[in-house]
Formats: structure tokens, C-alpha cells, sequence
């Protein structure tokens, strides 16, 4: 049987590095991370580029991933089963709290968000499919590391509010299994907040999360505890997709 193909690794490797960083490497940046020569890099993004995988900013001259890229990624969202089965369930969340939803799922020891409904109302907002979320620092990500999923990199600090201390994240992690939610404030942007749930599947496994986020006064309470209506309309919501998923339990 033949070998993996050399340069076929290298370009995968270069697009696992743009995911995982903040989205715009220059050439040797990328060269560097990953031992390669920088004519090698600069040849294998140049291949990228002509594919729309990867596209190069013309003032920086740094690359990010592509549209192409991400519409491939997209597309295998749509048929992936927690998203379909949670698309229905996320929209009307969004319509009843008034909030934007996203739905995580664990990736390598992050959290990949594979739906997102915008908040109802007229501001300019980011569509959120496809990016990687901490664990420790978002609500979404405080409910699957709290069932058993791995918390591989060091906790950064994004806030002065964030977890970073293994008591710390295990303490949080316990009370999300005691109630049956987790929460945020500021933990990974300042004056940001969420609320989660878990989503779960046959056998009572937990396969994912759902919940809001937005401006932390919306979102808490003034005592910074989280607002009990939308408390309740997620946990319901996570609920209903769980059901629907086969999850006994609920």
C-alpha cells in the first residue's frame, strides 16, 4: 500500500494551524510552527489560495482560512445529526429570549460551533459556524468539559475573570453536573455573557450544548447570577433536542 502523501500532510497541517491561532499567519509564522522551509510553506499556500482554502490579506500580507473552506465545512455540518435535529430548537430559543443561540460540540478539547441563530434585531453581528470556543472560558464549553471531555491546552486567560486554575475549572465543572447548567460573565470577553445546557443522546451521553449569549446585563441578573427566564428557555430547549436525539432521560 502506498504511503500518506507528503505534501497533502503539510497543507492539512498549515490549515489546522490557522484554525487553532487567531486566523492570520504571515509565511514564516506558519514556517516556523510547523518546521517547514519557507519556500515550502509559501508554495503549499500558494496551492491553498488557488482552491479559495486560504486567503491572503493585501495589507498584512498574512493568510487566513477561505471561504471555500468554510463553506466545505459548512456543508458537512448540515447533515451532521445534532445539527439538524437542534436546528428547529435553536431558532425558536432565539425568538423567545430575544438572544443569539449557538449550539457546541466537543473537538479535539475545544468546543466547534456548529449552529448559530443570530440575536433577533438589527445589529451587525458574525455568524459564529466552524470557530473553536475554550472550554473553561465559555458557558458552552464549561458543559461538555463538565462531562468528561478533555481540557488539552493550557487555560488562557482572557479576562481577569477567566479560570485558569485546575480548582478552579474543576470546581465549576462539578457544579455544572450538580445543576444541570452552566453559565459565564466576562470569562472570555469583557461585558459578555452565556448560558448553557447540555444536549444529549441515546444512553443519557452528552453529545453537545445549547445556549444564549450577549451583553452580560441582558444576560444576568444585577447580582451577576443568570437571568431565571432565559435560565429556563434553555434548559427546555436543551431538552427538546435531546429528545428528539433519543435521549431517554428527558
Amino acid at each position: 500500500m502506498p504511503g500518506p502523501i507528503q505534501s497533502i500532510e503539510r497543507a492539512a497541517a498549515i490549515l489546522r494551524l490557522l484554525a487553532r491561532g487567531s486566523g492570520r499567519l504571515g509565511v514564516g509564522e506558519i514556517a516556523e510552527s510547523l518546521e517547514l522551509a519557507k519556500g515550502t510553506a509559501h508554495g503549499i499556500l500558494r496551492t491553498l489560495q488557488g482552491v479559495g482554502f486560504v486567503e491572503q490579506d493585501r495589507d498584512t500580507g498574512k493568510y487566513q482560512l477561505g471561504a471555500a473552506l468554510l463553506h466545505l465545512g459548512t456543508s458537512y455540518l448540515d447533515v451532521n445529526e445534532l445539527r439538524s435535529r437542534a436546528i428547529n430548537w435553536a431558532d425558536a430559543l432565539a425568538a423567545r429570549s430575544g438572544e443569539a443561540v449557538r449550539i457546541g460540540a466537543p473537538l479535539e478539547g475545544r468546543v466547534l460551533v456548529v449552529h448559530h441563530v443570530f440575536r433577533p434585531d438589527d445589529s451587525l453581528q458574525t455568524l459564529d459556524v466552524g470557530t473553536l470556543l475554550p472550554l473553561h472560558a465559555t458557558a458552552l464549553g464549561k458543559v461538555l468539559l463538565a462531562y468528561d471531555t478533555t481540557l488539552k491546552a493550557v487555560p488562557e486567560p482572557y479576562t481577569r475573570r477567566t479560570l485558569v486554575t485546575q480548582t478552579a475549572i474543576k470546581r465549576a465543572c462539578a457544579k455544572v453536573r450538580e445543576a444541570g447548567w452552566a453559565a459565564e460573565n466576562g470569562e472570555m470577553i469583557a461585558g459578555e455573557a452565556g448560558i448553557a445546557a447540555p444536549i444529549r443522546g441515546h444512553g443519557g451521553i452528552v453529545v453537545g450544548a445549547i445556549g444564549v449569549s450577549g451583553a452580560a446585563e441582558r444576560i444576568c441578573e444585577p447580582d451577576g447570577s443568570p437571568n431565571p427566564r432565559l435560565l429556563t428557555q434553555v434548559r427546555d430547549a436543551a431538552r427538546a433536542v435531546s429528545r428528539d436525539l433519543g435521549a431517554s432521560r428527558w
